[in-house]
């Protein structure tokens, strides 16, 4: 794909329909604003007030104890991972220092050990669902889903291994997240 179609794309000049490109070249291009699934670049709808909010808390809380614990390092949205075959962006993603090589410059080429997504008014929650087993499926080895309506933390371990959480219960980082607790209701504060 030529730099000028890219840059089209993303100024939503041409539509990203007519956009053939392989997951490499994606990788390679990272587009903003889009992810690549099937073959084909999905847009990523910008986030509400509440939906950035939400995500700054969870970073808040969440990279303070991978800081001062030397765990790894938090990305956000603007970060691709590559997920099977397909790429996600997720609204917060964790890596632990052992996985965290290759060229700073790219996206990974891996999933990562937590991803965090955060459920906004325009998702539809069969497709929030299909991909938190897609990052399941690539090897991510935890995810959350935080619902703001609801106020809740959906944990997803694997296929069969899927529990919600409430405002009165407290997440943990599991083993993936050595240490780390917080309680769901800070999350939506």
């Amino acid at each position: 794909m030529k730099p000028q179609e890219i840059h089209e794309v993303e100024q939503g000049i041409r539509p990203p329909e007519k956009v053939k490109m392989t997951l490499e070249e994606f990788l390679e291009q990272d587009i903003e604003g889009y992810e690549y699934v099937n073959g084909e670049l999905v847009p990523i709808p910008p986030p509400s007030r509440e939906h950035g909010e939400i995500s700054v808390n969870v970073i808040r809380y969440l990279d303070a104890h991978v800081y001062e614990n030397k765990l790894g390092r938090l990305y956000t949205a603007e970060t691709t991972f590559q997920i099977g075959e397909r790429t996600a962006k997720p609204d917060v993603a964790f890596v632990s220092t052992d996985r965290l090589t290759g060229d700073k410059t790219k996206g990974f080429s891996i999933p990562p050990d937590l991803a965090i997504e955060v459920v906004s008014p325009s998702d539809v929650q069969s497709c929030i669902a299909e991909k938190a087993l897609a990052y399941l499926d690539a090897g991510t080895r935890l995810v959350w889903v935080l619902e703001p309506v609801s106020k809740t933390v959906t944990v997803y371990r694997s296929e069969k291994d899927i529990e919600m959480l409430t405002r009165d219960d407290t997440l943990t980082g599991e083993d993936v997240v050595p240490g780390f607790t917080c309680p769901v209701a800070h999350l939506f504060e």
